[in-house]
């Protein structure tokens, strides 16, 4: 009885976390422009420490990039993160990502992702586009990085490759399909 009264506490909490998560993501103000791009700088170095990582960063037209993108989900599941669109080595927009899954989830976790375009017009598209849903607007190209990860040539020749990296937690879904990307107001 008391383990069930937990569980339901629980899935009361994360209601309250989805609701707010998708009708407050455009006002969050959570994270500070300054502390997501010193996230973004850490990310980045661990990217270029993948074995083809810089090359991937010195040929993509931009780079956006989310240092902590958190997921939880009893069931329901959700994730959320911001970051910044790089271009030049400058950041010159911020965004939140945010997705919602149903299934057999339990858990939490913490992951890194990095998607590069590496085409104008991939770019363009993106930068063009009131929210930029993965799967639906773009197909994206995605590459788990572990321990000894190296990036193929084969998948450095796509138009956006998305990178999941740094996963910390017990849950482990490195799909980015769904995910919604939205400009934030900084």
């Amino acid at each position: 009885m008391k383990a069930m009264n937990i569980v339901r506490g629980a899935f009361f909490l994360l209601c309250i976390v989805f609701v707010s998560m998708f009708c407050l993501e455009t006002y969050s103000y959570a994270v500070s422009a300054k502390d997501i791009d010193a996230g973004v700088e850490v990310s980045l170095k661990a990217l270029r420490d993948i074995k083809g990582g810089g090359d991937v960063i010195n040929k993509a037209k931009g780079l956006l990039i989310f240092p902590g993108v958190f997921k939880a989900g009893i069931g329901i599941g959700g994730e959320y993160g911001e970051g910044a669109l790089r271009i030049h080595g400058k950041t010159v927009d911020y965004y939140s990502t945010a997705a919602a899954s149903i299934g057999f989830q339990l858990g939490g976790e913490k992951k890194t992702i990095i998607i590069a375009f590496m085409t104008d017009e991939a770019l363009k598209n993106f930068r063009d586009s009131q929210g930029w849903k993965i799967g639906a607007d773009a197909s994206v190209a995605v590459v788990t990085l572990g321990a000894g990860a190296e990036i193929s040539s084969a998948v450095a020749n796509k138009p956006i490759i998305g990178f999941v990296f740094g996963q910390k937690g017990l849950m482990y879904d490195l799909s980015l399909n769904g995910a919604k990307v939205t400009k934030l107001q900084r």
